[in-house]
């Protein structure tokens, strides 16, 4: 029996992305919003017909503010945070960046659901996706990307190949080649449109 094919919503403000990837009633929230704008995440939410009690799982691409802002205060609406093991450092270090207006619920760390990128596939699958994650730095040494098994892959900041400065260039190739080798075909980014994979002929 085939798999159900994901539906992906933007939920996304100011100029960030959020995705919620549904497979049947099973959400996912990829990237979890700015911090001290929680009502801004929930008002996209509704207004795109998306119920936050059905998003069970959250994950963040990267620890940075304008992805993770937002993760603690999902977390006391009930949904559950998946951590990689690159990211559980840099949950405490983004705190060292936010000031007190930002208004910043600080993500607790002994109710998340870490797990290595090995293990993604199948805690994903019981789930109900087909996908895995990925470790992808060049933005950041934590950064990771989610990919489905229908191609879709969600980078977060993870740079442009064609962007990239010299000194993060390979690491950059190296994390876009395996996306590739794990059948990533559209991109869905942290920022900007949807787009084919750099590389591809429409993705240059």
């Amino acid at each position: 029996m085939a798999a159900a094919s994901p539906t992906i919503v933007n939920v996304g403000y100011r100029s960030t992305n959020y995705w919620v990837v549904s497979v049947g009633t099973s959400r996912l929230l990829v990237d979890l919003g700015w911090p001290g704008l929680f009502g801004s995440l929930e008002a996209e939410l509704k207004r795109m017909d998306v119920p936050l009690k059905e998003i069970t799982h959250g994950l963040a691409t990267h620890y940075h503010m304008d992805h993770a802002g937002a993760a603690q205060d999902l977390k006391n609406k009930g949904m559950r945070l998946i951590v990689t093991a690159e990211q559980v450092n840099a949950i405490p270090l983004m705190k060292q960046f936010m000031k007190p207006d930002d208004n910043y619920t600080e993500i607790a760390l002994n109710d998340n659901a870490v797990i290595t990128c090995e293990e993604s596939r199948a805690f994903l699958g019981k789930l109900g996706f087909d996908g895995k994650i990925v470790h992808t730095p060049g933005h950041s040494d934590d950064s990771v990307s989610l990919v489905l098994g229908s191609g879709e892959v969600f980078t977060g900041d993870l740079t442009h190949p064609g962007m990239a400065t010299e000194e993060a260039a390979e690491t950059v190739a190296q994390s876009w080649q395996r996306l590739r080798d794990h059948g990533a075909k559209m991109v869905y980014a942290g920022h900007g449109p949807v787009r084919p994979m750099p590389g591809d002929r429409q993705g240059e």
